[in-house]
């Protein structure tokens, strides 16, 4: 899956709704040609259009690469359009959510090389974070899978597909989480006088501004929560309210993370 063996091989992608669309953006920056990658997108949009990648042409006969990127419950109609790409050197990567290696296998066969991804929305915009692992026959390919999700954000290696429901609780559904705490941060500015406008805003850059900064600091979050707590202060008022063991994000964060995963379980089993 290296850059040659794509550019000589070709890159196809299967669905080009938002997560494949930034991928595709983030490959064609990285200098991927345009005339390597096929897709297959019943509704193509103004922007695939204008991209110069080949739109639901035929196929070649080996790609180096097969991502997957339609949505779980639009799978079945899907995958017979790349069934007979399986059992080769193609590999295929899934960014479809709760969709097994195993469900994988069985469509292509124990031997075709499969990774299962698991991106979240930031993706969107470049500063997404990416769980991959792989069957026995996409070990060898997780290196160059990792080098293709990386156009929009971070990756990491699992080490087993059993961690994937747990990525799903912490990051494949964290952004909600984060989203609906500037909903909340901005409601509590609003009750104390702030406009909501003026609300809104003070709370998406301080959410935003605090995430660059754990993301950049050498200090650990725990410890940057220290930094900005003095004692007896207006800050600290506040986290014996966050912090409460009984009603605090202490119990409420781990219970949310629980209730995605368990979810996430449940789905991939149908």
């Amino acid at each position: 899956m290296k850059k040659t063996r794509i550019a000589a091989q070709g890159l196809v992608l299967l669905g080009c709704g938002k997560m494949g669309s930034a991928m595709l953006a983030g490959w064609l920056e990285r200098g991927l040609p345009a005339d390597k990658v096929w897709v297959i997108e019943p509704v193509p949009s103004l922007w695939l259009r204008g991209t110069g990648v080949h739109i639901n042409a035929p196929l070649p006969e080996a790609p180096a690469v097969v991502l997957v990127a339609v949505k779980p419950q639009m799978m079945g109609d899907a995958l017979p359009a790349i069934s007979a790409l399986g059992g080769g050197e193609t590999v295929f990567v899934s960014v479809a959510a709760g969709t097994s290696l195993a469900s994988f296998e069985a469509a292509f066969g124990a031997d075709t090389p499969i990774v299962r991804a698991m991106p979240n929305t930031p993706a969107a915009i470049g500063r997404g974070i990416t769980a991959i692992c792989a069957n026995a026959a996409g070990q060898g390919a997780l290196d160059e899978a990792a080098e293709l999700l990386s156009a929009v954000g971070d990756v990491v290696r699992l080490e087993g597909e059993a961690q994937m429901d747990a990525v799903t609780g912490v990051s494949g559904s964290g952004p909600a989480y984060v989203f609906h705490l500037i909903e909340t941060l901005a409601a509590g500015g609003v009750a104390q006088g702030l406009s909501p406008d003026l609300a809104m805003q003070l709370a998406k850059a301080t959410v935003a501004g605090a995430g660059a900064l754990a993301m950049q600091s050498d200090d650990d979050p725990a410890q940057l929560r220290i930094n900005v707590t003095s004692p007896n202060g207006t800050t600290q008022a506040a986290l014996e309210v966050l912090m409460d063991e009984a009603s605090g994000l202490p119990v409420l964060l781990p219970r949310a993370v629980a209730a995605a995963t368990k979810r996430s379980k449940e789905l991939s089993r149908g």
